[in-house]
C-alpha cells in the first residue's frame, strides 16, 4: 500500500485490509516463526525493526534513513533486550511495540486521506474487533476458549482432526468471541479444518500451523509452534 497512498484515495476498508495483512505478518513472526524472528534479532547488530507487511509476510530490518519516512515506524532496537529476557516476555514485548506500530499507521492513512469523525470510528471499531497482537501471543483472547475447547469432538481415534463446530448450534457472538484460531486469533467460520494442541489446550487453523487433515491423522499428540518452540536456552533459564 506505501506506494498505491501516493496514487488514490483509500477507504476504510482499504485501509483495514492493509491493517489485516500487516497483522497477519507480525502474528506469524511472533508464533509460526518465532524461531526464524528470533534468530533475525541478534543483539550484535545495530538497532533493528520488525515490519508487518500488506501480504501478510513480516521482515527485520534497519530503519527507513529517510526523515521524515513516508510511513511511522516501528519501535527500534526490539534486538538489544532479547537475551536479557524470557523469550515469552520478550515476544509479548515486541507484539506490545507492534500493537502500537500496527494502530499509528493505519491512522496515519486515515489522516492522510482525510477520514471525518465517523471514518475514524468505524475503522477504529473494526480493528478493535480483532484481538491485540499481545493477546494472540500471551494466549489473553484464548482463555475462554480453553474450557469450551476440551468438549469439541475430534474425527477418528486419536486423531487431532476436528469438524469445529458440526451441528451444535453454536450463535455468531460465540464464534466472534470465544472460538478464535490460537495463532490467527479469528474465527473464519465453520467450514474450515481445525487442530487441537494437546499441550497449550487450544485450537489452530490448519492453515496457520501448515498441518493438512491427511497430516493431522498421522499425529498421536499434536504441538503447536508455540509450544513446539519451548525448549531450554541458557537465556531462557529460571
Amino acid at each position: 500500500m506505501d506506494g498505491d497512498a501516493n496514487c488514490k484515495p483509500l477507504s476504510v476498508e482499504d485501509v483495514f485490509t492493509d491493517f489485516k495483512g500487516r497483522r497477519a505478518g507480525l502474528i506469524k513472526a511472533l508464533t509460526t516463526d518465532a524461531e526464524e524472528f528470533y534468530q533475525h534479532c541478534d543483539p550484535e547488530k545495530e538497532n533493528l525493526c520488525l515490519y508487518g507487511l500488506p501480504n501478510e509476510q513480516w521482515e527485520v530490518k534497519l530503519p527507513v534513513e529517510e526523515v521524515p519516512p513516508e510511513l511511522p515506524e516501528p519501535t527500534l532496537g526490539i534486538n538489544f533486550v532479547r537475551d536479557q529476557m524470557q523469550e515469552k516476555d520478550w515476544l509479548a514485548l515486541v507484539a506490545l511495540r507492534s500493537d502500537f506500530w500496527l494502530t499509528a499507521v493505519a491512522f496515519f492513512f486515515g489522516t492522510r486521506f482525510g477520514f471525518n469523525k465517523a471514518d475514524r470510528n468505524h475503522l477504529f471499531d473494526k480493528i478493535n474487533e480483532l484481538p491485540t497482537l499481545v493477546d494472540v501471543v500471551t494466549g489473553a483472547a484464548k482463555e475462554q476458549v480453553k474450557d469450551k475447547s476440551k468438549t469439541k469432538s475430534k474425527v477418528g481415534k486419536n486423531s487431532k482432526v476436528q469438524a469445529k463446530y458440526e451441528d451444535e448450534g453454536l450463535d455468531e457472538e460465540e464464534e466472534n468471541d470465544e472460538n478464535l484460531c490460537g495463532t490467527c486469533g479469528e474465527f473464519n467460520g465453520t467450514d474450515e479444518f481445525w487442530i487441537f494442541c494437546d499441550v497449550c489446550e487450544r485450537w489452530f487453523h490448519g492453515k496457520c500451523v501448515n498441518i493438512t487433515p491427511a497430516r493431522a491423522e498421522h499425529i498421536k499428540k499434536y504441538k503447536c509452534p508455540t509450544c513446539s518452540n519451548k525448549r531450554a536456552r541458557p537465556w531462557n533459564a529460571q
